[in-house]
């Protein structure tokens, strides 16, 4: 094992060459098309990035219209529609065109997500023949814009709980659309403000003086610019980012639609009045309603990968470019990626994102697959929401922190405005409350774990996810995890048994994959037995769950992670020798030991890192940091971003 003095080139280490444009190629996948197409439009339209400074507000979101328009006309924004009605047809298409666009302007990019994803998504995924033929292929093409209004100013991530009532009038055949209550008004709606015509509104549907629970309507809320009667929408003003997408409050008062306006996919109302699906569970409808949007977290989640893509490029830029201080007399100021501490900063965020890269890759497989039809079951449907659950909570809060940490290693230049760190904070620091707050998102992933994504999966609040555990006794999570039994899982997942992962190699993939299941599969355990024996001390499962909410979030966030790492792991295993697969190989290695070295404390905790072990991992990481130094140009570089995004002539030259 190398030391902390000793070099990369002094343990004979052989430093791999890096064909960048081959990685690029990697990188982009079966998508390379449509990521280069998006790449030339955000070249064509660079300019939007000093506009977002200079013009006004309300200049600045025309523009942001306007460019969203020019590039739906490229057929970058529609490919996830139905060929026959101007679109693509390649849902995986339309998420790694979204991706792309997250390296340019977020405004540009939050428009396109409300106009074609939710709004348009809505209408495609939730509505039939007669709202596709009437409203596809004029959304596709921007010519007529819409908003998605579900969130409202008391019921956020609660969509269940929604003030918004839609009433059957059977005499009129018409719904009567309806704001009940000052916390049931359409808040933070993207597009409501200025541009939308029309409203995908969800709301509590009651027929003959029956709930049915939330449906979704299409109800117009403008006509030739113009505010329709009944209509209410307030302009949410500046924000702190994102002020080219022009966010709003609606309120209903009485507005009548006609009984086709029910998105009906799910469910329908006969013109008498009758309320018929095919779901009978109203519980299974609602999330089998909400699982058709699953696509909106899987694509907040890999915009919040390019985000993190272009700070870092920024950063690791400046790194190779700035000197300060000299190590000697005579010598020049040294470059600030030379030092070990700056390659600590950078180097494992660097690995990190390229982990959650290539998870996202699975994650978007996983819904082409779904919606495409090839592995379309309730079971795949479950693991889908819930890996783009956990998938997007993770990538997000990644954004954050790497835009937060290059910005602070870009010193003084990073904070002026004309450097882009500035838009990149500001716009991308919602994406960790976009679709979901991400507290809640892994709740439902912890959710699926405890349930193992059983036929109630989607029935369960949080309280019958209580009982539900407590329930199954020791037939399921209880036995697979009682104390004997989690022994000889252990031992399962340690190829060598209980004492292997003490001397195993840190290097050794098998050993990573190891550390991370196993602490995956102990908190999932402990969980299980804190919750079981909550109630079988008759506490109130509400308070039971409460108390549990910090372990509960802690196994989500080690599932997730374990997740990322066999995708990272996978990816390399299946790339050809070469310098490309060994610098990935570094990247994965400084990525699995990062991690736990991050969580050291509570590998320690369970008998699974020795205090010497402990330090080694924390040397090998110096280790590993030092050999991706100088490979850190090669390896942003070949995410393609287009240099006139990168907008920071002090950083970057």
């Amino acid at each position: 094992m190398v030391t902390d003095n000793a070099s990369p080139a002094e343990s004979g280490y052989a430093q791999p060459e890096i064909d960048v444009r081959a990685l690029t190629e990697v990188l982009d996948g079966e998508y390379a098309g449509i990521r280069d197409l998006v790449r030339t439009n955000l070249t064509a339209y660079a300019s939007v990035l000093e506009e977002a400074e200079e013009l006004g507000i309300d200049a600045y979101r025309e523009r942001v219209r306007d460019i969203v328009v020019e590039m739906a006309a490229t057929g970058q924004t529609g490919m996830g529609f139905p060929g026959e009605y101007g679109g693509g047809g390649d849902i995986g298409a339309s998420i790694a065109a979204f991706e792309t666009l997250a390296f340019g302007d977020l405004s540009v990019l939050v428009k396109v997500g409300v106009q074609f994803g939710l709004f348009g998504g809505a209408i495609l995924h939730l509505g039939t023949r007669r709202h596709h033929d009437a409203y596809l292929p004029d959304l596709i093409t921007g010519r007529l814009m819409g908003c998605f209004a579900m969130t409202e100013t008391g019921h956020g991530s609660n969509v269940q709980a929604l003030g918004t009532v839609a009433t059957y009038d059977a005499a009129a055949q018409e719904f009567v659309i309806t704001t009940r209550g000052e916390d049931a008004g359409k808040d933070y709606i993207g597009n409501a403000a200025r541009h939308a015509e029309l409203a995908v509104v969800f709301a509590q549907l009651e027929v003959g003086g029956k709930g049915e629970g939330v449906h979704a309507f299409v109800v117009p809320v403008r006509d030739g610019g113009e505010v329709v009667p009944g209509v209410r929408i307030e302009d949410d003003g500046r924000k702190m980012g994102l002020n080219g997408v022009d966010n709003g409050r609606i309120r209903f008062d009485g507005v009548r639609v006609p009984r086709e306006a029910l998105l009906n996919r799910f469910a329908d109302v006969t013109p008498d009045g009758a309320y018929e699906s095919p779901i009978e569970n109203p519980g299974r409808r609602f999330f089998t309603m909400l699982g058709t949007l699953v696509q909106g977290r899987v694509s907040v989640a890999g915009a919040g990968v390019g985000a993190a893509k272009v700070a870092l490029t920024i950063a690791t830029k400046y790194a190779v470019r700035r000197r300060q201080f000299a190590a000697a007399p005579d010598a020049d100021e040294q470059l600030l990626l030379d030092y070990g501490l700056h390659q600590r900063r950078l180097l494992p965020l660097l690995a990190r994102t390229y982990a959650l890269h290539f998870a996202q890759d699975v994650v978007r497989t996983q819904l082409h697959d779904v919606f495409s039809g090839t592995e379309d079951d309730a079971h795949a449907r479950r693991l889908l929401e819930s890996r783009a659950a956990g998938t997007k909570a993770l990538a997000t809060w990644h954004a954050t922190r790497v835009v937060q940490e290059c910005r602070e290693a870009c010193g003084g230049a990073g904070y002026l405005s004309v450097n882009r760190f500035a838009a990149l904070k500001a716009d991308s620091d919602i994406f960790t409350t976009f679709e979901g707050d991400n507290h809640v998102l892994l709740q439902l992933v912890a959710k699926g774990l405890l349930t193992h994504y059983a036929s109630e999966f989607e029935d369960l609040d949080q309280l019958g996810t209580v009982r539900h555990v407590a329930s199954l006794a020791v037939e399921t999570v209880l036995e697979k995890t009682s104390a004997h039994k989690l022994f000889e899982r252990v031992r399962d997942l340690l190829p060598g048994g209980d004492e292997w992962d003490r001397e195993a190699g840190l290097l050794d993939p098998e050993y990573q994959l190891a550390m991370v299941r196993f602490r995956e599969e102990h908190m999932l355990a402990g969980v299980a037995r804190r919750l079981k024996r909550g109630i079988d001390d008759r506490r109130d499962p509400g308070a039971v769950f409460s108390q549990v909410q910090d372990h509960v979030i802690a196994l989500a966030r080690a599932h997730v992670e374990r997740l990322v790492l066999e995708a990272f792991t996978d990816k390399v295993r299946g790339l050809p020798e070469g310098g490309n697969r060994t610098a990935l190989g570094l990247l994965c290695d400084l990525f699995a030991l990062s991690t736990i070295e991050a969580d050291r404390a509570w590998f320690m905790e369970h008998g699974r890192l020795t205090v010497q072990r402990s330090k080694a991992i924390s040397r090998e990481v110096n280790d590993l940091c030092r050999k991706v130094r100088p490979l850190a140009v090669d390896l942003v570089d070949a995410w393609g971003i287009p240099p006139e995004m990168l907008r920071a002539p002090d950083l970057v030259g």
